[in-house]
């Protein structure tokens, strides 16, 4: 009987870490958000057709829980993602600019 107690404790030992390591990776930008989010759904439609309505319900849980989170990511992301937007559109502009002027110098130049 020790004998099968010291296994069972050292199995418990070493399965510790592995339970402790099982947790979701944190989303750490609105695009990990998108990628958890898709991969929850997915898992959720594939247990509803399999009829894991139990299972179901735990994934929807989990993805209520992942929405609260990236939630709190969001208007950070949001803010970082319009001034990057806008900065684009605005060297955007700036060529087109630069192309219509060069144009106009073109025409100016040509003067019949």
């Amino acid at each position: 009987m020790r004998f099968h107690r010291f296994f069972l404790t050292l199995a418990w030992a070493l399965a510790m870490p592995v339970f402790s390591q099982t947790s979701e990776p944190q989303p750490v930008n609105a695009a990990d958000c998108k990628a958890q989010e898709a991969v929850l759904e997915r898992d959720m439609a594939l247990a509803r057709s399999r009829g894991q309505m139990l299972r179901r319900g735990q994934l929807g849980e989990q993805l209520d829980a992942l929405l609260a989170r990236c939630k709190s990511i969001a208007p950070a992301q949001g803010r970082e993602a319009r001034i990057e937007k806008l900065e684009q559109e605005i060297r955007t502009l700036r060529s087109e600019l630069e192309r219509a002027e060069e144009q106009l110098r073109s025409l100016k130049s040509e003067s019949p």
